[in-house]
């Protein structure tokens, strides 16, 4: 994983999270609190979760192989979509189980009652510390973006599932806390249990948001509006190329994106004139936006009837192909 930012704001919360997990568990086996088994299991999941991530990046480093030709840079969306499925059924669907189960046949907390209150305010303290860590990493590569524009954007999905996780612990938190309290001050099991299906219902939620944006990742999303407009830039700065034609973006990776366009050249032009104009072209494209490391060119000469052609909606789906393309 290349970004150092994504790696510590895991690492943070990965360290948070084994900590809190282990202080839950003693507190459920101290006080029977379902809202504290939920928490303890989210705990549990958001650090497997964590793990995952690590994985991911550190397998999507491999280099390109003759059956994957384009890297493992889509690995890293791969394990994001996994951590969203653990979300959903260790944490969320547990919870939710848990919170009915409770509801069912509540339980009030007798003994050891200041032990849940002390857990959560320590748990509370330590998300908030892994939160921020994630905030402040965000910052860094977020921009002039929102928040929701910044998750939904992202190609890197490191950050925003650290983001989420994090906030929904902080949620689930403050859930068990008032499900507790209000345990303890009425003495009736259902708000503990009330407390554990937020906890569910939460988590199942954030699951699901997660699942959709790693979805579009994996299915292959295309350079930001800012990367193409700077590659429509580079390309057309130079007196190489007339115009595009049209160019098609994808992004093999976080960090690499992949460019073909069609490019109409002057048609007097010499092979090797051609060739130059194109690596000339490539280095500009690469120098406006580097993560842009696949380079395809097609030359072709424009005109009137190949524009039609171009702009029918059976051709407007087509990848430009790689026929005469330069070195990139």
């Amino acid at each position: 994983m290349s970004a150092g930012g994504g790696t510590r704001a895991i690492i943070a919360a990965l360290l948070a999270n084994l900590g809190i997990a282990i202080t839950k568990f003693v507190a459920w086996l101290l006080t029977g609190s379902s809202s504290m088994l939920a928490e303890a299991i989210h705990s549990v999941a958001d650090s497997g979760n964590q793990a995952l991530l690590l994985v991911g990046g550190r397998r999507a480093q491999r280099g390109a192989t003759p059956q994957h030709p384009f890297g493992y840079g889509r690995e890293r969306y791969i394990y994001a979509f996994i951590v969203s499925i653990v979300l959903f059924s260790v944490g969320g669907l547990f919870a939710l189980y848990e919170g009915y189960h409770k509801w069912q046949h509540p339980e009030p907390i007798d003994d050891h009652q200041w032990v849940p209150v002390a857990v959560l305010l320590v748990a509370i303290g330590l998300e908030s510390f892994s939160f921020r860590t994630a905030i402040k990493e965000s910052n860094h590569v977020r921009g002039k973006a929102t928040w929701v524009q910044f998750v939904r954007r992202a190609k890197a999905p490191e950050l925003p599932v650290v983001l989420l996780e994090d906030l929904g612990a902080l949620l689930g938190l403050i859930f068990a806390m008032v499900g507790v309290s209000m345990t303890l001050a009425t003495d009736n099991g259902r708000w503990d249990a009330a407390g554990t299906l937020a906890i569910g219902i939460l988590l199942v939620t954030i699951a699901v948001i997660l699942a959709m944006e790693t979805k579009s990742l994996l299915l292959g999303e295309g350079a930001t509006p800012e990367d193409v407009s700077a590659i429509e830039r580079a390309v057309n700065e130079g007196s190489e190329v007339e115009r595009i034609i049209h160019m098609r973006t994808l992004h093999l990776g976080p960090e690499e994106l992949l460019v073909a366009a069609k490019i109409a050249v002057t048609p007097s032009a010499s092979a090797e004139e051609l060739a130059h104009d194109i690596d000339t072209v490539e280095a500009r494209i690469r120098t406006a936006v580097p993560i842009a490391r696949v380079i395809y060119l097609e030359p072709d000469i424009y005109s009137a009837r190949a524009a039609n052609r171009q702009s029918t909606p059976e051709n407007a789906a087509q990848p430009a192909t790689d026929e005469t393309d330069g070195k990139g």
